[in-house]
């Protein structure tokens, strides 16, 4: 009997979390560790070994093959092109203090797409194949430009028989015209909620009036178009973090029972906060308590509010095929099934390699609107797109739930080949599937009843997590 590869990490209660190449898991004891680093297995190991898939007789056996079968399920495979993100307009009426992006002021000239770079976007999205696509208008603020927006989706409509859209939107400013974009049936919303009416303010609107208008058209958003068309995204400051029960209150209020809690972004202008070298154990600490507020909250009030990016990681770590998100892919190609085109008709593979080159930290473009993809820039980028050969993350059990980012790194580090372990990335990943284990273990009604709710499954039990002393 030959057994593929373990990998294994120590958690706090003393077990060990195994887990092979394809990511087939379990949970185990110290003593199962010593007899499988010393080549001493009992009977009972290697029966349980073999019903968890972890072993094979010869190569090219049901055994081996239902192993290659699950490690090809958990690579993320090439697709064709179906996700726009465009940049209509780089100007904003907002001037929010960590805006990542490096928005322009409202009245501007020169961030704005042209004649010829509206013409050659169409022509792009002309020439891909379909028969599905996907397109999300960001900024700036786009519905700016509520005619570009128009065109678009009027084209693309005419070619695309399966076509969504979505709009990222601060919902400062809405006119009938805005209204009457917004309301139909393949186009949704997509806004940023802070927290509280005061949190909002401080972060975002800086005038109260302004922060009266925005909780204003939310509600009317949700009235109108009704709340599975609308999503909200709260930006947290790990120092002055909003009280959790008045976010996920502002949330429900409105119908969101999803909330992707998301830090400030070491992007764009945010780039002039002082950069705390301890911010990502504070991130950790403060994500983790989120996750078991929430657990505490659903199960007191029966309504399941997710963190919607534990409950990628969760999915992700239960079984394969789970990429949809891309800084959990891997491999993590870029130019593949998404592209970013800027407001001046620079393409760029992710929406934060537009940001570091809109700061001159480095051109991540990759080539034009009008003239293509520069697939020698691609190519570059995605050597360091895969983290099955990395020296530290052939290593970590997480590997096989786990991906990358190439463009986080470069914004943090300045460099793509610092020790894997030293990233934001990885401390963020390591915290995130450490909490997963920790949760998925845990065996009291609160607990389940989430994991249930999060990992869309109809029940949870003691089924979903193999044991093995």
């Amino acid at each position: 009997m030959n057994i593929w590869p373990l990998k294994f990490r120590e958690r706090p209660n003393g077990e060990f979390l195994f887990a092979d190449d394809a990511g087939g898991f379990f949970s185990g004891s110290r003593d199962f560790l010593a007899r499988y680093a010393g080549d001493a297995l009992s009977v009972a190991d290697r029966h349980f070994l073999r019903e968890n898939g972890q072993t094979f007789e010869r190569e090219g056996d049901p055994d081996w093959a239902s192993f290659a079968y699950r490690w090809a399920r958990r690579q993320s495979k090439q697709q064709d092109l179906s996700y726009l993100i465009l940049v209509p307009t780089l100007r904003c009426n907002l001037t929010c203090g960590y805006c990542q992006v490096s928005r322009a002021p409202e009245t501007a000239p020169g961030f704005d797409w042209n004649d010829e770079t509206l013409r050659a976007v169409l022509g792009f999205i002309d020439a891909m194949k379909g028969p599905e696509i996907k397109i999300e208008f960001q900024g700036g603020e786009p519905l700016l430009r509520t005619d570009l927006l128009e065109q678009v989706r009027a084209f693309t409509r005419s070619k695309f028989p399966n076509s969504q859209f979505v709009v990222c939107t601060n919902l400062q400013r809405l006119g009938e015209r805005e209204w009457t974009f917004l309301d139909q049936p393949d186009t949704f919303v997509s806004t940023s909620l802070d927290g509280n009416h005061e949190t909002h303010t401080r972060q975002r609107t800086h005038d109260p009036l302004v922060t009266d208008t925005f909780f204003g058209n939310l509600a009317e958003a949700v009235r109108r178009l009704g709340p599975g068309k609308v999503s909200a995204l709260p930006t947290i400051d790990v120092d002055a973090p909003p009280d959790f029960n008045d976010l996920v209150d502002n949330f429900e209020r409105h119908g969101i029972l999803s909330i992707y809690l998301r830090p400030i972004n070491h992007q764009g202008f945010a780039r002039r906060r002082k950069s705390d070298p301890n911010s990502i154990a504070k991130w950790n600490a403060l994500h983790s308590d989120f996750i078991d507020h929430l657990i505490d909250r659903n199960h007191r009030t029966g309504r399941y509010v997710e963190e919607y990016y534990f409950s990628q990681c969760l999915r992700r770590f239960l079984r394969s095929g789970t990429d949809d998100h891309v800084d959990l892919r891997n491999p993590n190609f870029f130019a593949s099934d998404y592209i970013v085109v800027d407001h001046d008709g620079q393409l760029y593979p992710t929406d934060e390699a537009r940001m570091l080159s809109r700061i001159g930290r480095v051109d991540l473009s990759i080539g034009t609107v009008v003239e293509g993809v520069d697939q020698t820039k691609v190519r570059l980028l995605n050597q360091s797109s895969i983290n099955n050969f990395d020296a530290d993350c052939i290593h970590c059990v997480y590997q096989p739930f786990c991906g990358t980012d190439v463009v986080d790194d470069l914004s943090r580090d300045g460099r793509v080949d610092l020790a894997r372990t030293e990233t934001w990335f990885c401390k963020r990943h390591i915290s995130l599937f450490d909490k997963v284990v920790e949760v998925i273990n845990r065996r009291d009604d609160a607990a389940t009843q989430s994991l249930a709710s999060w990992a869309r499954v109809p029940l949870w039990g003691d089924h979903m997590i193999p044991v093995h002393v």
